[in-house]
């Protein structure tokens, strides 16, 4: 489906003429309608919020394969940079027995996600804050897909001149989150652990040796999205 059909089909009539003067000015489609599906879960977003990815979703797919295969219940799960709360809601509703706090440092985007659980009908604690400040408990699962574009990097235009730059793009040729999430990470995990991310697709091996540093005693996975490219790592003590 092109994204004129996407718009004569989700968009009501009254308002399409709009909608595709908006699509001619180069606007994202997703924006236009003002909702994706997210794992199967209606996400409403805006230009406060990135546009979730199908990639994040394989992130997700995988990340409740680990949990069913080495947790049993009542499970903590810590999100940083929830944006939209995309991942934290398919995980809530995904999951049984799980418990699940998500930060992001945009007080727009912790509204957007808010009112996204409240539509799907999920209690999550979100709470705005850098990475994992003022977080004061300890989880079994964190999980988090930062920031992790090169500021050099040239990007498509429509993703460059709609979506918040302070989701896309991070320092230290984007890896500048992952080591800030890791290097204090043992503070607030528990005795077994699951940690996953989304990356970009040159990235592993930096995050591998940045896990060096910071953790002991753990096995490092790289799995590659539906391009064959790497784009999820997990990381966990459990074997």
């Amino acid at each position: 489906m092109n994204d004129i059909e996407y718009i004569n089909k989700y968009v009501e009539k009254s308002k399409r003429k709009e909608a595709l003067q908006r699509l001619k000015n180069k606007e994202p489609v997703q924006y236009i309608v003002g909702n994706v599906d997210f794992y199967g879960y209606k996400i409403n977003i805006d230009k406060r919020v990135l546009i979730p990815r199908f990639e994040t979703e394989e992130l997700v797919e995988n990340t409740i394969k680990y949990i069913n295969k080495y947790f049993n219940s009542n499970i903590d799960i810590l999100e940083i940079g929830t944006g939209s709360g995309c991942i934290s809601i398919a995980l809530k509703k995904e999951l049984k027995n799980v418990n699940i706090v998500a930060t992001d440092i945009s007080k727009d985007a912790i509204q957007v996600a808010v009112n996204n659980a409240k539509e799907n009908n999920v209690n999550i604690n979100f709470i705005n804050t850098n990475i994992y400040d003022e977080i004061n408990q300890k989880f079994d699962c964190i999980i988090s897909n930062p920031p992790y574009i090169s500021k050099s990097e040239k990007i498509m235009d429509v993703v460059y001149n709609n979506e918040p730059h302070c989701a896309l793009f991070a320092d230290n040729n984007g890896l500048y989150y992952y080591e800030e999430i890791l290097k204090n990470i043992s503070s607030i995990l528990k005795e077994k652990y699951l940690i996953c991310f989304e990356i970009g697709f040159t990235q592993a091996d930096s995050i591998k040796k940045m896990c060096s540093k910071y953790l002991s005693n753990y096995t490092f996975i790289v799995k590659k999205d539906m391009q064959k490219r790497d784009r999820m790592i997990f990381i966990h003590n459990f074997e």
